[in-house]
């Protein structure tokens, strides 16, 4: 899939720069669709990977592989300073290989410090809990790491989304609507001074 597809804009983020995360194994859903609504809403997009995953990564769709997409660069060639937000889908393999990867989890935490909108959907909380930023938040994630975002400090909650201070969490792909919206809104509103690490 061709992820640089030119396509109609309403304007909303014109001029915000987005970082999208991601690594092999993303649930397609949860990365096609944000990235959509936020072209869409004018804003520039990148995709950044780990240099493991060369030029493309391929996602998971549902229950078996998906379509590739071409990586715009890796967390070692790019720093957060070049982004105004930062947005990470899930699945399971995904967050489990960034989280792995010094790189990714202090891209990650970079931009807490400069208190830039984050998103994470499904199983890219993981990389809350691993860049040391969970602490204090109030979020929500997919069921199953709710012990280890309690372990880092977070207030779990079982909610469709939660907004906490430019933090947006929501649990699974049929979440995606509340989570879209919510993502568009702490984007436009811009740096969040609470965001900042609480560790």
């Amino acid at each position: 899939m061709n992820a640089h597809q030119e396509r109609p804009t309403d304007g909303r983020l014109a001029g915000s720069r987005v970082a999208l995360l991601a690594t092999h194994g993303f649930e397609a859903s949860e990365l096609y669709r944000p990235l959509t609504a936020l072209r869409d809403a004018g804003a520039e997009v990148s995709i950044i990977s780990i240099a493991k995953s060369a030029d493309e990564i391929r996602g998971w769709d549902e229950d078996d592989w998906g379509d590739t997409l071409t990586v715009d660069g890796t967390v070692d060639d790019h720093g957060s300073e070049e982004f105004d937000a930062l947005v990470m889908p899930g699945g399971v393999m995904n967050p489990d290989k960034l989280r792995m990867d010094p790189e990714a989890v202090t891209f990650v935490r970079n931009f807490f410090e400069e208190s830039k909108p984050v998103a994470a959907i499904c199983h890219a909380p993981w990389l809350l809990a691993e860049a040391d930023v969970a602490k204090g938040r109030r979020l929500t994630s997919y069921p199953s790491l709710r012990t280890d975002l309690e372990n880092a400090g977070a207030e779990w909650v079982d909610e469709e989304v939660v907004v906490d201070n430019g933090l947006v969490t929501s649990r699974n792909p049929g979440d995606l609507d509340a989570f879209i919206a919510k993502m568009l809104e702490e984007i436009e509103e811009g740096v969040h001074a609470s965001q900042r690490s609480r560790s």
